[in-house]
C-alpha cells in the first residue's frame, strides 16, 4: 500500500503575538511543525511528505526528518489549493488507489497508533475517511449579536480532526471540482462530501489538538511531555 503525506503549512500570518507564523512557533524544543513531520514520519509506510509552504517562507530550511523525504512545493492561496497543488506535484509517481493522508501543520500531538488505526478502518472504503471524536460540550447555534437562538442536539456531532486519508484519484477530482466551482472547502473531507461520497469517521485521542491559541502551546507541551514518558502511546 502506498501512501502519500501531504502537509499544508503555507500560512505564514502572525499569530499569538509572534514574529513568526504559528506553525514554526517553538514547542519542546522544535517548532510545531516539527513534531508533526515526525509523528506523520513514524508512520510505517509513508513514501513521501509533501510540504506546501508560501514562497515568502524563509523557515521551513530548518526542518529535517531523518530517513524520510520531504519535498518542499509552493503553497496556494487556500488549504485545498495548497493540497492540490501537492497532488499535482506527485502525479507522475501516485496511482488513483493510492492514499493519500492530509495533516494539519500545527497538530503536532496526533498519535501514530490513531493513524495506524484510521488506515485500518478505510482499507476496504470507497474514498476514506479521517479522524475525529464525539462533541462533548452542549452546542447553540446564535446570532450575529452573541444571542442563543437554538441549543442544538449534539447527538450525531463529531469534530473533525486531521488526518484524512482519501484515494488520491477521488481527492484529486473532488478538489478540482471545488477549485473550478469557486467553492471554498475548510477540509479534504469537505470536498468528498460534495462529490456525493460520505467519509468515515473514526475516533480518535481527543489531544490531538490544533495550535490556535497561545493557551494551546501549553497544552501541547503538556501532552507531549505525558506521551514521551509512556513510552508507545504517540
Amino acid at each position: 500500500m502506498t501512501i502519500w503525506a501531504i502537509v499544508p503549512a503555507a500560512g505564514i500570518g502572525l499569530r499569538l503575538g509572534s514574529t513568526i507564523p504559528k506553525q514554526y512557533l517553538p514547542l519542546s524544543g522544535k517548532p510545531v511543525l516539527q513534531h508533526s513531520l515526525e509523528r506523520l514520519a513514524a508512520l510505517a509506510g509513508v513514501d513521501a511528505i509533501v510540504v506546501p509552504v508560501h514562497p515568502d517562507d524563509r523557515w521551513h530550511q530548518q526542518l529535517a526528518v531523518a530517513g524520510t523525504a520531504l519535498e518542499f512545493i509552493a503553497g496556494g492561496e487556500e488549504r485545498q489549493h495548497s493540497v492540490l497543488n501537492a497532488l499535482l506535484h506527485i502525479a507522475a509517481r501516485a496511482a488513483p488507489e493510492d492514499w493519500v493522508l492530509v495533516h494539519d501543520a500545527v497538530r503536532p500531538c496526533v498519535r501514530v497508533a490513531d493513524m495506524e488505526r484510521l488506515l485500518q478502518s478505510v482499507a476496504n472504503h470507497e474514498c476514506g475517511g479521517l479522524l475525529g471524536a464525539p462533541v462533548v460540550s452542549t452546542l447553540k447555534r446564535v446570532d450575529g449579536n452573541g444571542v442563543v437562538l437554538e441549543t442544538l442536539d449534539r447527538k450525531n456531532c463529531w469534530q473533525a480532526y486531521t488526518p484524512q486519508v482519501f484515494r488520491y484519484g477521488l481527492l484529486r477530482q473532488a478538489l478540482e471540482q471545488a477549485v473550478v466551482n469557486a467553492v471554498a472547502v475548510t477540509d479534504e473531507a469537505s470536498a468528498l462530501e460534495m462529490a456525493g461520497y460520505n467519509p468515515l469517521l473514526v475516533e480518535g485521542d481527543h489531544l490531538n489538538i490544533k495550535i490556535t491559541h497561545e493557551s494551546d502551546l501549553r497544552l501541547a507541551a503538556m501532552i507531549l511531555q505525558q506521551q514521551d514518558e509512556h513510552d508507545g502511546s504517540a
